[in-house]
């Protein structure tokens, strides 16, 4: 088993390895006195690990009740979060107890946001079940829901008590699925890795996966130590999310997050190069490696409808957008573009 340990405003450990799911009892007591779980995930993985994720921890001490939502983007929203909080509430669930966010990135963001309102505050725990989940949302204390107005508007920060990631139960995702964590495990290469980058580029990475994992935690980790709250270095890791977000939300979630990141940026890539700061090549690079992967890197929406998602990006202050520009594999730089700036900006990185 391998740990991390994230020394945020809440300091927690991250623990990866096979076979972790019968321990979770176990590992959230040595935590967290015995009292009432509310295990929160979606449809899918209710049937996968919900009754084992129960029994470890009602061999522990712990007494569990259970909320699922239908899987997947499409449940991420004030509807969802409302039935969660009243059903918190009809469960009697009080501040002693917890919440263990059971699934992929929605299970975690929204379980996390009820976590952080529901009594002004109880403990949760993460539980990622896909490869996105592990190598990125889990970690970092970032929770939200959609609004009508686009992806994430409405959340908070708010760090879990521990994040167990048992990399068995990757086995079961779809490669559809599974992509969107490579997606995100890309980015974290051509943010600051370049040997992380080669390696999940070629496909052959798959026996290694304990070791990506961690190093991509281990990434966020320093990044959310420096700047937890979002205002400096840890924009980094919105590289590809800008454009990315957009495309999502036009596609009305039916395309998903991983695939819709992949998609900004390479298209991000293109505009750093187009504009002296990247190197040659590198958009082409980044294209090869998502293609190699199954990953998509183009898309059908018009310049024009990008960039009114981008406008209502909530990485927008006053009149300037924050983008993330790579350089090169492993290095990037945040550049703030003005407002007005935007469209030109998508229409360079379609052409």
């Amino acid at each position: 088993m391998r740990k991390v340990i994230v020394s945020a405003s809440t300091e927690y450990a991250v623990l990866i390895g096979r076979g972790l799911l019968a321990q979770l009892g176990t590992e959230v007591a040595k935590r967290i006195r015995p009292c009432k779980a509310a295990v929160i995930t979606d449809t899918t993985v209710e049937k996968l690990y919900a009754e084992q994720a129960e029994q470890s921890l009602a061999a522990a001490g712990f007494t569990t009740c259970r909320f699922s939502y239908p899987a997947g983007e499409g449940s991420k929203h004030i509807g969802t979060l409302s039935d969660m909080l009243e059903f918190l509430a009809e469960q009697e669930i009080t501040r002693q107890d917890i919440i263990i966010a059971l699934g992929g990135g929605v299970a975690g963001d929204m379980a996390g946001f009820a976590a952080a309102v529901y009594q002004r505050g109880i403990r949760f725990v993460q539980v990622p079940t896909t490869f996105l989940a592990a190598v990125d949302s889990s970690v970092g204390g970032k929770t939200a829901i959609d609004l009508r107005a686009g992806k994430n508007m409405a959340g908070a920060f708010y760090q879990p008590q521990l994040v167990l990631c048992d990399v068995d139960t990757l086995d079961t995702l779809p490669e559809e699925i599974f992509a969107d964590g490579i997606a995100e495990t890309l980015k974290y290469g051509v943010i600051g890795d370049a040997k992380l980058f080669a390696e999940t580029a070629s496909g052959d990475f798959r026996e290694k996966l304990e070791e990506i994992i961690e190093t991509c935690v281990k990434m966020k980790r320093d990044i959310v130590n420096e700047d937890e709250f979002d205002t400096g270095l840890r924009q980094l890791l919105n590289l590809g999310h800008t454009l990315g977000h957009s495309i999502e939300k036009n596609s009305n979630f039916t395309l998903s997050h991983g695939h819709a990141v992949a998609i900004g940026m390479h298209l991000i890539a293109k505009v750093a190069e187009r504009r002296g700061l990247a190197e040659k090549g590198l958009a082409e690079t980044i294209r090869q490696a998502l293609l190699h992967n199954n990953l998509p890197t183009s898309t059908s929406y018009t310049a024009e409808e990008i960039a009114a998602g981008v406008l209502k990006d909530k990485k927008r202050r006053g009149g300037e957008i924050s983008f993330v520009l790579p350089t090169k594999i492993g290095h990037c730089e945040i550049v703030k573009i003005p407002t007005e700036e935007v469209l030109d900006l998508v229409r360079t990185a379609l052409a």
